[in-house]
């Protein structure tokens, strides 16, 4: 989402990408008057401290939403919310969401996070001792325990509900960046009663370098990830952009040694962008804020919604987080929505936090009743435990009852799994067969290009925008394997799994040298239709860094929810290289090899048995 107060800015950045860091919910109208019909608005700036003792005090700028109704004697629910990287309080997002809640009677505090305008401080992504501990301190305003300012008034907030004094009905909504501040001010203030963080990560040094093999736990990983050079890019220039715009705010927040970053973050992000690669200071940094290191704090119930079409925080890192939260029994729900950051436009009838009433939307109803739930205490029902959207399954689309209509098309489940269900052997020269026991011995080798990408799956950030060409590899620089027709359509719910045999020489014998010897390759699948034309689903790739070339390595392939009609065949490929990550540092031949004593194999998490023809 953009954030439309800065339009201009961001246009003149859009030939970078820049636009597509900008990210939220959606909502298209402008910010409500002060003496808007139903609820008052009153412009507030909040005084917190944050960082280690000493550290100077940061200056919150916020929107209180106050009901009508609200008063003294009559209190109600509140919900805290703040803005997706790169926007504000006053962004069509943020704001959106104030006025949907406040309509349905809470009242809403929309803050602007630190280091965006036009709050003080710097950006430390979302670290639980700055973003955290600033969230826990609002929270404190809507307790009525911690002061703010009006007009140069202070004031305190008398019209929220309780539980006990200093414990405010309150719970937290945003998007991406607006989401992971969820768990960092929940990981430390059992006060929040229930969270919705909508496609924000899991664990930071996956989504900015990710390593789909050598996983530890969830989606963090051992050996050191691919970095994800485009969108890395352009989250730290739109983060230098925004302090140079809050510098009459704060202007310590573009001093050296690190323009608007925490000083860590330079350094981390240059070495990331230059190596390919993370060190352990850059892990360090990334993981201290992701919810992945300081789950086990967070016991506020949980709705975990994900975007399908997002390659930066992939559906993997909400899997992660659904179920590590769901092991230690907090309570937690999750959705696969249509949208993410890489198409940012919901379908028709799923969420328009500018209508009427959230209650005619399907995630806006969700949303709604997972706070009436957990907050306001009533027994909404908080819906089953997995949801998904099927852009295959068709709708009545129009305006007057899309918002009905569209839960024909998410699909609703009382458990969530993505264990394989069907398996497709690597055979021959470039075949997929269902069949283990025809599986023919055969390799296909590739090799990387010295210093240039031979294969494109997106133009990060662009949203659908034309440059995102389709999908290519170069011949030579991949290898691939193909099913027979399908003959019946089968849909794919999840993340495959893809076990490779391979024999990398050069990676062999220079892996011992940490990262930049190590073989980095690229798996995806495709979806073939009958006139030989391949699709991409939504632009996903896995990156893998493999540590030791001379065992079999799975690589798990983007979580996605697909259909393959019938028809229409599978293929897998294998790529050297691709334009939006780093690569491999040295020229890197690749042999990869299947037998029937020692198979390659793609498994898959199928919801209906494949059939071929």
């Amino acid at each position: 989402m953009l954030a439309r107060r800065r339009t201009a800015t961001l246009a003149a950045l859009a030939t970078t990408g820049l636009a597509g860091l900008v990210t939220g919910l959606p909502g298209g109208a402008s910010a409500a008057t002060d003496d808007t019909p139903g609820y008052s608005l009153h412009h507030v700036s909040v005084t917190v401290e944050v960082g280690p003792a000493g550290d100077p005090t940061c200056q919150v700028d916020a929107d209180l939403y106050q009901p009508d109704t609200a008063s003294s004697t009559h209190k109600v629910p509140s919900i805290l919310t703040t803005n997706g990287f790169g926007g504000s309080k006053d962004d069509d997002n943020t704001s959106a969401t104030g006025r949907a809640f406040v309509t349905a009677g809470y009242a809403v505090l929309a803050y602007t996070g630190l280091g965006f305008p036009d709050s003080g401080c710097k950006i430390t992504l979302d670290d639980p001792d700055y973003d955290g501990r600033a969230g826990k301190q609002l929270v404190d305003v809507l307790a009525g325990t911690r002061a703010y300012t009006e007009d140069g008034t202070t004031k305190k907030l008398r019209i929220v509900s309780q539980e006990r004094p200093g414990d405010p009905r309150v719970g937290m909504i945003g998007g991406s960046y607006g989401g992971q501040v969820q768990y960092a001010v929940a990981a430390q203030d059992p006060r929040v009663d229930a969270l919705i963080p909508i496609i924000t990560w899991n664990d930071l040094s996956y989504s900015l370098a990710p390593n789909n093999t050598d996983l530890a736990h969830g989606v963090t990983y051992t050996t050191p990830g691919v970095a994800k050079k485009e969108w890395t890019s352009l989250f730290f220039g739109e983060g230098i952009v925004d302090g140079v715009q809050g510098a009459s705010v704060d202007p310590g927040r573009v001093g050296p040694p690190c323009p608007n970053f925490a000083d860590q973050a330079c350094p981390s992000i240059a070495q990331l962008l230059t190596l390919g690669y993370p060190s352990a200071g850059t892990l360090t940094l990334a993981r201290h804020a992701s919810v992945s290191t300081y789950v086990s704090k967070v016991k506020a119930p949980t709705l975990v919604v994900q975007g399908q079409k997002d390659t930066l925080f992939n559906l993997q890192e909400a899997t992660a987080t659904y179920r590590a939260l769901k092991a230690q029994g907090t309570p937690t729900r999750m959705i696969w929505q249509s949208w993410g950051h890489s198409s940012s436009t919901p379908a028709p009838g799923e969420l328009d936090f500018d209508a009427a009433s959230l209650r005619s939307s399907y995630l806006g109803n969700r949303f709604l009743n997972w706070m009436d739930h957990y907050v306001r205490g009533t027994s909404a029902p908080v819906g089953p435990a997995f949801s998904y959207f099927r852009d295959w399954v068709p709708y009545d689309t129009s305006a007057a009852k899309a918002g009905t209509a569209i839960k024909a098309a998410y699909a609703e489940r009382s458990s969530f799994s993505d264990t394989p269900t069907a398996s497709l052997y690597l055979t021959g020269g470039n075949g997929l067969t269902p069949t283990k026991s025809k599986v023919t011995t055969g390799s296909q080798s590739y090799a990387n290009a010295s210093g240039a990408p031979t294969s494109y799956s997106e133009t990060s950030g662009l949203e659908g925008n034309q440059v995102n060409l389709p999908a290519t590899d170069t011949p030579g620089t991949y290898a691939q394997w193909t099913s027979p027709t399908l003959a019946n359509g089968v849909s794919l719910v999840g993340s495959s799994r893809l076990t490779l045999h391979l024999d990398a020489p050069t990676a062999a014998r220079t892996q011992l040298l940490g990262p930049a010897g190590q073989l980095v390759l690229f798996a995806k699948i495709y979806d073939v239709a009958p006139d030989g034309t391949q699709t991409l689903h939504d632009r996903l790739i896995s990156p893998a860094r493999v540590g030791d070339v001379t065992k079999p390595v799975t690589v798990r392939l983007p979580a996605v929810v697909q259909r393959f009609p019938a028809g229409h065949r599978i293929r897998v490929v294998v790529a050297a290289s691709d334009a939006a990550y780093a690569g491999n540092a040295l020229v890197q031949p690749v042999t990869v090899r299947t037998s029937r004593t020692a198979p390659s194999v793609l498994k898959l998490p199928l919801t209906s048995t494949p059939a071929f023809r």
